[in-house]
């Protein structure tokens, strides 16, 4: 994969190209990125952080680059038998995309889709309460969003995410993430200014957490904790 042909608005570190365990943990793998991003500190750039595993990410990168930190709140809806392989994703503008490959492979029923669905809103709309509540998201109206998580697997809840930017009138949406897999690069690459990805992976095996030493699910109370005074509107 060390000479594949990325997108010319993909930005990658070769040396990282098909290597695992590169960052000991989400906040060095928010300096590397920082490092990559420096130059766009001079746009005055919102960084959004996809709760809840990109907001330690998200945090190191705004505070390197002195901008304002805040959510762009999604989750993926999950069959209840496995919460861990999702079908489809929802935003907090009420969005959702179905990836309709993974529904068949999991023999998802119609009723299997609408319960995970709702579930997810659900899941958004507590989310948005706790952590944003009144404040909501700032205004990216006209201005360059860098949009943060901490890897990219099937990339179907970044999609949706560009997609509820793209509604509230961003001006410029960048996606920076420490990890992703080839082919979800090569599906979100079009649909932004510029994405930043370290660590590109393929093969048919990924986990966005084989790029981490180590590795936890961030729990809300954490993302809390994290966020503190910095989330701004």
């Amino acid at each position: 994969m060390t000479n594949i042909n990325i997108p010319a608005n993909v930005h990658d570190l070769p040396e990282l190209r098909n290597t695992e365990h590169v960052y000991a943990g989400r906040e060095e793998a928010g300096v590397v990125l920082a490092d990559m991003l420096a130059d766009l500190a001079k746009e005055s750039p919102i960084v959004l952080a996809i709760p809840a595993g990109g907001v330690p990410v998200a945090a190191v990168v705004a505070q390197r680059l002195k901008a304002p930190l805040s959510l762009l709140i999604t989750s993926k809806a999950t069959p209840s038998w496995n919460t861990e392989v999702g079908f489809a994703a929802v935003a907090f503008d009420g969005s959702e995309m179905i990836n309709q490959e993974s529904v068949k492979r999991l023999g998802l029923t119609p009723e299997e889709v609408r319960e995970g669905l709702r579930q997810a809103h659900e899941k958004v709309s507590n989310r948005w309460l706790r952590f944003l509540g009144e404040r909501g998201l700032p205004e990216v109206r006209g201005r360059t969003v860098i949009l943060v998580d901490d890897g990219l697997a099937s990339g179907f809840t970044m999609m949706v995410a560009i997609k509820a930017l793209e509604s509230k009138g961003a001006d410029t949406i960048i996606v920076a993430v420490p990890t992703a897999h080839l082919q979800s690069v090569l599906k979100i690459a079009p649909l932004v200014e510029q994405l930043y990805c370290p660590n590109i992976r393929g093969g048919w095996i990924y986990a966005v957490a084989d790029a981490y030493q180590h590795w936890h699910d961030v729990s809300e109370d954490e993302v809390e904790e994290i966020l503190g005074s910095r989330c701004s509107s």
